[in-house]
């Protein structure tokens, strides 16, 4: 997970003690992506101001020589003054990982969701597809009282299996909370046969989280 926990570690945590170490305490660090625990970012964006005359493509070096082999900064850079990692315009990826096999594999437990049982592949793709475009995604998303506009765009959505493994990766300007796991756990239903493909239109229409599927 990424936000800073009083009773436990954190990405953010981490970020934070390394920069005080690095810089002094006072630098305030913004992440674009506020993760929750169990998910892993490959190219999530931080921010900060500092003052500090250090190189900004040395401060990756100097930050990762203080920070745990589980967190890796990838680069670092200089950026304007009015950038900000969660409102300059971009977009986010989530891939959602789903072992489908017999049997349970230990090795991949903490990177994807095992179900046993079949899947039909070819209808969770297709529901995934009504999701594209502009959207209120209330239906999918655990409330949060502070959030109040639910709208989201979905630019583009896949769904793959190899072997043993689906990849649904989903790409939008931004996310609820929740939703990408909420999306996961109604496309299941879907591939169960327990939800047609055309449901997740309903959802959406319902705006009522009590609609979708499972977390």
């Amino acid at each position: 997970g990424w936000q800073r926990q009083n009773n436990g570690a954190t990405v953010e945590g981490e970020l934070q003690k390394a920069l005080d170490q690095l810089f002094g305490p006072g630098v305030e660090l913004t992440g674009a992506s506020r993760t929750d625990a169990g998910v892993h970012a490959l190219g999530n964006v931080a921010a900060f101001n500092t003052s500090a005359r250090m190189a900004a493509d040395r401060i990756s070096f100097a930050m990762n020589t203080r920070l745990p082999a589980d967190i890796r900064i990838q680069g670092s850079s200089e950026v304007p003054p009015d950038f900000h990692p969660r409102f300059t315009a971009t977009v986010k990826t989530y891939e959602y990982r789903i072992l489908n096999r017999t049997f349970a594999d230990p090795t991949r437990r903490l990177n994807s969701y095992f179900w046993y049982g079949p899947l039909d592949v070819d209808a969770m793709r297709q529901a995934a597809s009504y999701l594209v475009g502009t959207h209120d995604f209330k239906s999918f998303a655990t409330a949060k009282p502070e959030v109040t506009d639910t709208v989201r765009t979905i630019y583009e959505t896949s769904l793959e299996k190899e072997d043993d493994l689906i990849r649904f990766r989903i790409t939008g300007n931004g996310f609820l909370y929740n939703m990408v796991r909420i999306i996961t756990g109604t496309l299941l239903e879907v591939g169960k046969g327990d939800y047609p493909p055309e449901k997740v239109k309903e959802i959406l229409a319902a705006k009522d989280r009590k609609t979708a599927g499972a977390t």
